[in-house]
């Protein structure tokens, strides 16, 4: 497991689709290799093929179906995305909230092919279950903070804080990653005194003016 991983959602943001969801993962493959950090990034279906063929850093799908092969029209598949080159995906964002029956299955089709697992919760008692089941990661994020720019970490540390301890006491493999307001280095340097081995963002480096300048100054925090 990765000391610091950082996890950029692109979410379907103009900022990120097609070519300039390629440019984007250039920045991030380039800003990995120039600090030493582990930045792995979360494009959508369509574009992980492109992302994945530029670049070497870890690509994550944004969600996958617990699904198989067969009659399953307009379900994303571990086995595409795999094909595609993802390495892992983002299982129940609050942007794309599933039933417990459907993580579980989401989760079995990621194993079954190989694909790293980060189940995004929202609160203590969620993340509890979630670990339960053994993902990589779980990402703790309250969805009234996701792009408010107000940091989890600072805004209720004892979430975060509440969350590794859960975890640690039902699956110490598991590691937590901080969402929800992550913008600066400073706030991934507070996820982090919390126990969080890395983060979960988005519209703070995606949608920023300068995002290798936003990138830089996250990474920072390591």
């Amino acid at each position: 497991m990765a000391l610091t991983l950082i996890v950029i959602n692109f979410k379907t943001y103009r900022e990120a689709t097609g070519d300039s969801a390629v440019a984007l993962s250039k920045i991030c493959e380039s800003i990995a290799s120039e600090y030493g950090v582990d930045i792995a990034v979360a494009p959508q279906a369509a574009d992980i093929r492109a992302v994945a063929s530029a670049v070497s850093i870890p690509v994550y799908a944004q969600h996958v179906d617990g699904v198989g092969f067969g009659s399953f029209t307009g379900h994303i598949t571990a086995a595409s995305v795999k094909a595609a080159g993802a390495s892992g995906s983002l299982i129940n964002h609050s942007e794309r909230r599933l039933r417990l029956a459907d993580i579980e299955a989401s989760l079995r089709a990621c194993r079954s092919e190989g694909l790293r697992s980060i189940i995004c919760t929202n609160n203590v008692a969620t993340t509890r279950a979630a670990a339960a089941l053994r993902p990589d990661y779980v990402a703790v994020e309250p969805p009234e903070l996701i792009g408010s720019g107000i940091p989890v970490s600072k805004a209720d540390p004892e979430v975060v804080r509440g969350s590794v301890e859960a975890v640690r006491s039902i699956e110490k493999d598991v590691g937590v990653l901080c969402g929800a307001g992550i913008t600066h280095g400073d706030d991934l340097r507070a996820a982090l005194e919390l126990g969080a081995v890395g983060v979960l963002l988005a519209s703070g480096i995606v949608k920023a003016k300068d995002q290798r300048k936003a990138l830089e100054d996250l990474v920072t925090g390591v």
